[in-house]
């Protein structure tokens, strides 16, 4: 879609997390873009373009020019339609250091630990990844008390980089909990981060973009179906 920010495609798949963060800083910015949803099974010849490397998405098409993996596409965007929205990343230089240590921070250490608690190839590494993505929460919350500075958001009184990480992530942290029954921002715990995931959830940027936790939980019931047939058959 062309307009004043050029012409912005973004190629993506609906249940993707990574996917939904770009989504959500293009929504933040109010930057108008068409998007393409792609079929992983069988890739367009322009993902396979774009992206000829990893061949995934996100893909952010910017008048012609692919730019690849969400947390670089979002700093990207900050960058690139400075002139138009809110500012994902803060002026000060320190402080915009200390936002990519926390947006770094949630893929290696909470993305990496949540994964290993619901892939891990034993019930061990499932029960360690269990542990450390907690002692990862915990962290945030600590995290998110300095940033915030008594605000809502990571970023202050509004959604900044590391809010679009972290909300990238919220969907599924939801329909997780929907699936296990348990509370992973639990007010109990980490009150911070769960008044920081209501206020996020409302912000109606937010709300534009953020897929239904019911088709999450759908989704993810029919691919576990899926793996356990595949697996079976194997055997």
């Amino acid at each position: 879609m062309a307009g004043r920010n050029g012409e912005v495609k973004l190629l993506g798949m609906w249940a993707s997390p990574f996917v939904l963060r770009v989504r959500l800083a293009l929504s933040l910015k109010g930057v108008r873009y068409e998007y393409v949803e792609e079929d992983l099974r069988s890739k367009s010849d322009l993902l396979l373009k774009s992206n000829p490397v990893h061949a995934k998405v996100p893909v952010l098409i910017h008048n012609g020019e692919p730019v690849c993996e969400s947390s670089v596409i979002l700093q990207y965007v900050d960058e690139a339609f400075a002139g138009i929205g809110p500012s994902l990343l803060p002026a000060d230089p320190h402080d915009r250091a200390v936002a990519r240590f926390w947006a770094s921070y949630i893929d290696d250490k909470l993305l990496k630990a949540s994964s290993q608690a619901s892939s891990g190839k034993t019930e061990e590494e499932k029960a360690e990844g269990k542990k450390q993505a907690a002692a990862a929460v915990e962290i945030l919350e600590g995290a998110l008390k300095e940033c915030s500075k008594g605000k809502p958001f990571f970023g202050g009184d509004s959604a900044g980089l590391v809010d679009v990480m972290l909300g990238g992530l919220l969907a599924w942290v939801h329909a997780g909990d929907a699936m296990k029954g348990v509370k992973t921002f639990d007010p109990a715990t980490t009150p911070l981060l769960a008044a920081w995931a209501d206020s996020f959830d409302a912000l109606e940027e937010v709300e534009a973009v953020m897929p239904e936790v019911g088709k999450l939980v759908e989704f993810a019931m029919a691919t576990m179906s899926h793996g356990a047939a595949a697996a079976a058959s194997a055997k």
